[in-house]
């Protein structure tokens, strides 16, 4: 089975140097958003998991996906606690909230597809987003931090585009990547700038 040629996951928008000086002008409330987003995607893996159970390779991928960003998780909280933050409430993503309006909701493997290839491209931007401030940023624990979370991001991304070629045609996912991967670059240079991962 032909395999998806990774370069074909490339950001075509990349994040403007406005966004990294925001961040790291406010660093605190930062964390605070990394720990959310780092909550909601162990959730969402959970999501998956939980509407695929005949699927046991992508449960298992799940499984593990779930776990590892929770630690992620794990390890922000331990970083804003070191500076005596708290986590704040849940805030709504405008990122994914609007990535999420263009999931097909009609065909199953459409769905499927949609869901596989939005969590590749969400965990693609978070991965460059990562290692801008595992570039840039002044503190070296930090920065070792976010250098080791963009490591890990870089992997997420490949294994949904993976699990996708299990279970649907290559040529499918090709032309549906294209697709999104021109979506998000809409939706991305649109942003507000904000001290947050999206």
């Amino acid at each position: 089975m032909p395999k998806i040629d990774p370069n074909l996951l490339t950001l075509r928008e990349r994040t403007s140097p406005a966004w990294t000086q925001t961040v790291l002008a406010d660093f605190n409330a930062f964390l605070n958003h990394h720990a959310q987003a780092e909550k909601k995607a162990s959730g969402m893996a959970m999501s998956m998991l939980s509407h695929y159970p005949d699927k046991p390779e992508l449960v298992r991928e799940m499984v593990d996906l779930s776990i590892e960003e929770l630690a992620h998780f794990r390890e922000v909280i331990k970083l804003m606690q070191a500076r005596d933050l708290q986590l704040g409430s849940d805030e709504k993503d405008p990122y994914v909230n609007q990535i999420r309006q263009h999931i097909s909701k009609g065909d199953s493997e459409m769905y499927l597809l949609d869901r596989l290839l939005t969590g590749a491209i969400i965990e693609a931007r978070g991965c460059e987003r990562f290692g801008l401030i595992g570039d840039t940023h002044p503190d070296p624990e930090l920065k070792k931090f976010y250098q080791l979370i963009a490591e890990s991001e870089a992997k997420h991304h490949l294994l949904f585009i993976d699990l996708a070629e299990l279970y649907i045609d290559h040529k499918k996912i090709e032309a549906r990547l294209d697709w999104w991967l021109d979506i998000e670059a809409a939706i991305v240079k649109n942003l507000p700038l904000r001290a947050a991962l999206h």
